[in-house]
């Protein structure tokens, strides 16, 4: 007959057996990807940390639930970075930019794709059929052209107000929506514009010699996978000439430029960890309405400020979400 000790001492064997085994069960899992694997092309992985944060916010655990891996973005590799779609799987893409997320699309029509892109029209460009219904195998974060362009001028009007010529820095094979409407707003404000195209971060210098040539009053950065590899030259170009300059990447002032108005960075890749959780949990990425980003700020650096002989307007300081100092 089994004692008491006995039973304890048998159960407490099973108790020990079994863990052993889920254990086990959940390396196995790990090692032959049964773990959702994500993957991320951005161009720093603080954005991969942003997604990441949004999925904990969901019940997500890194490494337990679910395994994020980044692939740093970078010109002259992007787009072809993508590529190893071909030869990969994962349950989710997360990919910035729209070079990348049309190449991802002729790569594969099956992976789940979520899309941030500040310089398009999503359904103008062909990635989705509609903004309610994606209908393909993306969705994702989008940006509001229009209103932005208006804002960013009525900023640099309050720095400059002789504004009369706006150089635009540009990537023109990207971003054409964004210049139109760049370009709509400086005709209400009666301001002529004059643009630059920079397609290698490398050729910042040169880009920025043409267009301080056309003597603009002040210097716009419109957003691309390149321009954003070259902010801190592009901003430190603009202090030397005393160039007041603005730019929708909410990183620029940090890197030394006037101001940023824009959608906050941060805050996007954080809306984009919600895609990875509906689709995770069974949703259809093509059924996900498309987004428009959470959260708008104004940065102002008040040091560029100071470098470039200008004084701010209190009630423009006042309206800043942050001043760097």
């Amino acid at each position: 007959m089994m004692t008491p000790a006995m039973l304890n001492r048998r159960r407490f064997l099973h108790a020990l057996v079994a863990s052993l085994v889920a254990a086990q069960r959940t390396a196995e899992a790990q090692q032959t990807g049964k773990v959702p694997r994500v993957l991320v092309y951005a161009s720093d992985a603080m954005f991969r940390d942003r997604l990441v944060d949004g999925l904990r916010d969901l019940g997500w655990n890194e490494g337990r639930d679910v395994v994020v891996e980044w692939r740093r973005a970078q010109p002259p590799e992007d787009p072809a970075l993508v590529d190893e779609l071909g030869r990969v799987s994962a349950d989710v893409v997360v990919l910035g930019g729209p070079l990348r997320i049309s190449r991802a699309m002729k790569i594969t029509q099956s992976m789940p794709l979520v899309g941030i892109d500040l310089e398009s029209d999503p359904v103008a460009s062909g990635f989705v059929k509609s903004l309610a219904r994606p209908g393909s195998n993306v969705s994702g974060v989008w940006m509001d052209l229009p209103e932005l362009a208006g804002k960013q001028l009525q900023f640099l009007r309050e720095v400059a107000p002789r504004l009369s010529r706006l150089g635009v820095l540009r990537d023109d094979r990207i971003g054409g929506p964004q210049f139109a409407e760049t370009q709509s707003a400086a005709r209400t404000l009666n301001v002529r514009v004059v643009s630059v195209s920079l397609h290698r971060a490398a050729d910042a210098d040169e880009a920025m010699t043409r267009l301080v040539v056309e003597r603009p009053d002040a210097i716009l950065i419109l957003t691309s996978p390149v321009t954003f590899f070259a902010l801190p030259r592009i901003a430190e170009i603009a202090r030397q000439k005393q160039l007041p300059s603005i730019s929708p990447f909410s990183t620029y002032p940090a890197s030394g430029g006037l101001m940023a108005y824009g959608p906050s960075f941060p805050a996007i890749w954080r809306q984009a960890g919600s895609y990875v959780h509906r689709v995770l949990k069974g949703a259809k990425v093509g059924d996900l309405p498309v987004e428009r980003p959470s959260k708008f700020e104004l940065i102002v650096n008040l040091k560029t400020a100071r470098a470039v002989g200008m004084t701010i307007p209190t009630a423009l300081l006042t309206r800043a979400d942050q001043v760097i100092d």
